[in-house]
């Protein structure tokens, strides 16, 4: 095995072009500590693929934040992160969790360093969301704030409202956005469960009470989407326009099925089924940061709350009603989206006035793949409103 060409290799996967100068720096003092460098650190321990570039990054910088007094590596080993598939708010997550071990101080200086790497890779700084008391429980809520034309992101079944943090940045320039965790998911986990459809309905007209907005742009994929059309029958006077994406008006019985299975197996054992609906191939193959967010809000999930969004779809009554609804809409479905294809969605075009667009390729979780087609689509469905 050649444990030089090997460790090269890893190196600059790492650290890029930098890491031929820094071991040739290293080697004009001690040839020794270059060779050992190449051969064992990065030939033999960072090639060992039981930790992948990114788990072994994350570790590394994990542990120079926790000792202090490493800085310039800590900062080498940031961008490294970040080049091999580290994403910000994992990076983020790291300083929360070093606050648990090994103090404060040394959390805040990784996530001061964070913070500096970002901004100099021009890389998105995190959104954050504060916490938010919706009636009977509490959730969080994203606010971009301002005096702009509202806008509401309702999140689909099973995530929160990360999954539109890609989208939010391209919208923020034109409207005030929002986007909060629906009751059951993300920090609203354990809330008194939604008994129905129209109970997540009400608790998005709650949200904009309690926000002082009488009129908004709601935007809702999946669940997300079956919540906006609940509400655009119960009180169409809050919108300003309707976007609905990828998502049902009518129940079909995979839905109970889905509450059935979570039931009997757990949530462990949907997460393949879920997975493979929300993405393509490919990107279950690459496993960026969509996939292994979209998992992992499955497998933290309780079961009752994941229940109570497959049950409430299961009693959606909206398609027999969808003439009926007295709001500018615009539909947009995935080409590639495996649970509410365009040739379902396209019965939505029965909502008075409504337009439609498929985006090329794009799966059911389209804010995750595809955020900025989505943008660009949702910003032509608000325009429909003046």
């Amino acid at each position: 095995m050649n444990y030089q060409q090997i460790g090269w290799k890893e190196l600059t996967a790492i650290d890029g072009p930098r890491g031929e100068q820094t071991v040739n720096r290293v080697s004009e003092i001690s040839p020794i500590l270059a060779e050992t460098l190449i051969e064992h650190a990065f030939g033999t321990v960072f090639a060992a693929s039981t930790l992948s570039r990114r788990e072994r990054e994350l570790v590394t910088v994990g542990m120079l934040g926790a000792i202090g007094g490493a800085e310039p590596q800590l900062r080498i080993h940031l961008e490294a992160a970040l080049r091999v598939g580290a994403d910000p708010d994992e990076l983020v997550a790291l300083a929360e969790h070093a606050s648990v071990y090994v103090g404060y101080p040394r959390a805040l200086n990784l996530l001061n360093a964070t913070r500096t790497t970002l901004s100099g890779m021009d890389r998105f700084s995190p959104l954050t969301a504060g916490k938010f008391t919706l009636g009977d429980h509490q959730t969080r809520l994203y606010d971009s704030g301002g005096d702009r034309p509202a806008l509401v992101l309702v999140h689909a079944l099973g995530l929160d409202w990360r999954m539109w943090r890609e989208v939010i940045p391209q919208l923020n320039h034109r409207f005030r956005v929002i986007a909060y965790d629906l009751r059951g998911f993300g920090a609203a986990a354990g809330a008194p469960v939604a008994a129905d459809l129209q109970q997540y309905a009400r608790d998005l007209a709650a949200v904009l009470d309690r926000l002082g907005i009488h009129q908004a742009h709601i935007i809702g994929l999946s669940l997300g989407g079956s919540i906006a059309q609940q509400l655009a029958l119960m009180a169409p006077e809050r919108f300003l326009t309707m976007t609905i994406i990828a998502a049902t008006a009518w129940a079909f019985d995979a839905f109970h099925q889905r509450a059935d299975a979570a039931e009997k197996q757990g949530m462990d054992a949907q997460m393949a089924p879920s997975l493979t609906r929300w993405f393509r191939p490919d990107d279950l193959a690459v496993n960026g940061w969509a996939v292994r967010y979209a998992r992992d809000c499955v497998q933290r999930a309780f079961v009752a709350d994941w229940n109570a969004g497959w049950l409430a779809l299961a009693g959606i009554e909206t398609g027999a009603r969808l003439a009926d609804i007295d709001v500018t809409a615009h539909i947009i479905a995935g080409e590639q989206d495996a649970s509410t294809p365009p040739e379902l969605m396209r019965g939505l075009l029965a909502i008075p006035g409504a337009s439609m667009e498929v985006i090329a390729d794009a799966p059911h979780m389209i804010a995750l793949t595809h955020p900025h087609a989505l943008a660009e689509a949702i910003l032509r469905g608000t325009a429909k409103g003046g």
